[in-house]
This record gives C-alpha cells, sequence and structure tokens, in this order.
C-alpha cells in the first residue's frame, strides 16, 4: 500500500485536495488508482496536521502519514527540539534508542544529534512508513528494528553495548484503545522496564502524558533528576523525567512554555522550595498576572509570587496582582480597567458590542453563566475577569497588556 500512495497519480490527487473536506471527498469516490479513499482522506487529514505541528514534514515530497492515533501522541517538531536541547549535557553523544518508535519525529530529530539512532517499533506496517520517511528527511544514522520495548530491553542485556540514552514514550491507549494517563496503565508499563533499562544505559528520558500527577510520577519512578512541563502557545503538551543513573538529590522542576518566533518562558524550583516559599496576599490592583500553563502544572504558586514580588489574591486563586506593572512575566498580564457587576447594564459600559473574553478563577459563576446573567457574547478585545479574593467576589473588566 505504502507504493501504492506514493505512485505519482495519488500523490498529485493528495495535494490537489489537501483543503478539501475530508469526510466528503470519502462519500464523493471510492478510490483513487486502487487506494481506497479512506486512505487518501487519511493522508489528506495527516498533511493538514502536519503543517501546524511538524511543518518539516509538510515541507518535504513524499512524506506518508500514519492512522491519527500515531499522529496524535506523536511529538511535534518544537517539543522534539526541545528535547535535544535539554540532552545537552549527555555525553558522550554516540547511540541512543527511542524504545517506543511511533511516528518517528523525536527518533529523526534525536539522529540530528546522537552517532546512530535506534528505532524500536512492534508495528512493521508503521516501522516501514517511518523508515521510508527517515529516508525521505535524508536521515541515515537510523536503525530501524521491528521489536517492543521488552523484546529489545531483553535481548540488550545480552549483546548491546552501553547506550548513552534510553528514550520511551508509552502509549497512553490501553489495550482496549480507553485513554489512559497513569505510568502504570500506559503501553509498555515503564516502571516495571526501569531496572533493566538501567543496565544498558546511564540515562533514561521518559515522556509522560499532560496529566500526569507529578508526585506520583516521583513515588513510581527511580533516580529522577528533572521534571520538565512542555507547554507550546501555553496548552502542557508533555511532561518529561529525566532520569540520571544514581541520582539521590532532589529533582530540579522546569515548567516551559514554548512561544512564537522561538520565544520560551521557563521557570525552574524544586518542590522543596515551593513549600518553603510565602506568599503575600492582598486585594486586585492596578495589573493581574496569570502564569502560563507549564508554571501551573508544575505547581509554582508560592514560588512565583516570591520570584516576582507579587501578592496573591487567594490562596486558591492563582491570579497575581501589583500596583506597578511587571515586564517578562511568564505568562499574560492584564490591567484592570473598571471593577463591576454581573448585570447587563454594568457591564454595558466597559463592552459597547457586547463582546468580551470571559476568564474565571476560583469564582462562583462559570463563564458560561456569566455570559447569560451579563448577556455577553465571546470577541472583542478586552476581558471580563471573575475571580475571589481573600474576603469577596470580584468582577472586572480588564485589557490585556502581555
Amino acid at each position: 500500500m505504502l507504493h501504492d500512495i506514493l505512485s505519482s497519480d495519488v500523490q498529485q490527487f493528495i495535494h490537489e485536495h489537501e483543503r478539501d473536506d475530508v469526510r466528503a471527498l470519502v462519500l464523493k469516490q471510492s478510490a483513487v488508482k486502487g487506494v481506497p479513499m479512506s486512505i487518501i482522506a487519511e493522508q489528506i487529514s495527516g498533511r493538514k496536521k502536519a503543517k501546524e505541528k511538524i511543518p518539516l514534514l509538510a515541507d518535504t515530497a513524499g512524506i506518508v502519514y500514519p492512522p491519527n492515533l500515531n499522529l496524535e501522541q506523536s511529538s511535534s517538531q518544537k517539543t522534539a527540539l526541545y528535547k535535544n536541547a535539554l540532552l545537552k549535557d549527555v555525553q558522550p553523544k554516540d547511540r541512543c534508542v527511542d524504545l517506543t518508535g511511533g511516528f518517528g519525529i523525536d527518533a529523526f530529530f534525536f539522529s540530528k544529534v546522537f552517532r546512530e539512532v535506534l528505532y524500536v517499533e512492534p508495528n512493521e506496517d508503521l516501522l516501514q512508513l517511518v523508515q521510508h520517511n527517515h529516508e525521505q528527511l535524508g536521515a541515515k544514522n537510523i536503525v530501524h528494528q521491528v521489536n517492543t520495548a521488552e523484546q529489545f530491553l531483553s535481548k540488550a542485556l545480552l549483546s548491546q553495548p552501553k547506550l548513552d540514552l534510553v528514550y520511551i514514550d508509552p502509549s497512553r491507549r490501553n489495550k482496549i484503545n480507553k485513554k489512559v494517563f497513569s505510568l502504570t496503565e500506559c503501553e509498555p508499563d515503564v516502571t516495571t522496564l526501569v531496572d533493566t533499562i538501567f543496565q544498558i544505559t546511564d540515562v533514561l528520558l521518559i515522556k509522560t502524558s499532560p496529566l500526569l500527577d507529578l508526585h506520583q510520577g516521583l513515588v513510581e519512578l527511580k533516580f529522577v533528576q528533572k521534571i520538565i512541563v512542555v507547554a507550546v502557545d501555553n496548552e502542557v503538551r508533555e511532561v518529561l523525567f529525566l532520569c540520571v543513573k544514581d541520582f539521590d538529590g532532589e529533582p530540579l522542576i522546569q515548567a516551559t512554555n514554548l512561544l512564537k518566533n522561538e520565544r520560551e518562558e521557563s521557570l525552574s524550583f524544586s518542590f522543596s522550595e515551593e513549600r518553603a516559599a510565602a506568599s503575600t496576599f492582598s486585594p486586585p490592583q492596578k495589573f493581574l498576572y496569570e502564569p502560563n500553563a507549564a508554571i501551573l502544572k508544575a505547581g509554582a504558586f508560592k514560588t512565583i509570587s516570591q520570584k516576582f514580588q507579587l501578592a496573591k489574591l487567594h490562596p486558591s486563586t492563582h491570579l497575581y496582582t501589583s500596583s506597578t506593572f511587571l515586564e517578562n512575566f511568564p505568562g499574560r498580564v492584564f490591567e484592570i480597567l473598571e471593577p463591576l457587576k454581573a448585570s447587563p447594564k454594568s457591564v454595558a459600559t466597559q463592552f459597547l458590542e457586547g463582546k468580551a473574553n470571559i476568564t474565571t478563577r476560583n469564582y462562583p459563576l462559570s463563564v458560561e453563566e456569566l455570559k447569560k446573567k451579563t448577556g455577553l457574547k465571546d470577541g472583542g478585545t478586552n476581558y471580563l475577569m471573575g475571580f475571589s479574593g481573600q474576603q469577596e467576589k470580584f468582577l472586572v473588566a480588564a485589557k490585556r497588556l502581555q
């Protein structure tokens, strides 16, 4: 089928219809040159997603896309490049293995910094597709093996020289295709493989679900040197555990938000620092600060208050405030324009077009309930923000500054 997808007629059809509704295409036509329209629709859909997630693929001729599930769990180009930067201190960079190869994006970018990369994948059809793509991308130092992670490790104990890095990204779908996020539910269960892995390497990098509780990960894993929460444009995409053999210190927690134009926001701390940090509290002043999603996931609620000398509104309201504008805050910054009441008459003075970007934090009304109560619709440039202080609830009109 791979050869058929790559035929000139099928590739031409994909390019000519890449903006079309794939569901309509499937209904209109059954096949192109013997390739079922469902498979062609999968290629068109994959190409659309790649333009945003992995633009290198969309810009490379002859790339073939996998089923949606493989593309969904694949690292993005941004996060794959970030992992390379994260591994700058791993020396030497001779050989590494990706135990859960999948769509092969991490393996490809690892091949840019390691002399040889072993890509391990039990699905032979997916492996052949990825091998083709790696060839199209010019990667000549990736060795592709049809194996499960467990099979590779059992053989590696007998014959493989030591590896400089083992990388694993367990599937967050279980045997009945249900979404899971705890380490022990994912496939493979990395907690059962750690001891074997550290017989063939000193460095293990684990990609986990954005929903995984960081403290639970620390309980279930060993030698964790660093936990990295990675967000892209303020949406948490990955939680990474960097484990180094025999490390017994306190892990560093790093929250990174990858932004457009190669910018990033980053904050590092430890859980002991967070426990020891003291927050000051205040009613809302002139400016409001909302930490980025990576910082909120990492749990640096008091650390960020102390580090940036900002007052917190309430222990459970993760918004901060100051009377003067603080530049370069890792998140969104708002200027309060006016306190309001949750009524159409009150909000009309600030939202003349009847539109607002509505957000709530620790507030008794949901966004939808605020829309109904105020009569506002989504849109406009300014914000209607509902939140709790220590003594009372607040509803304010605000302008985003950053």
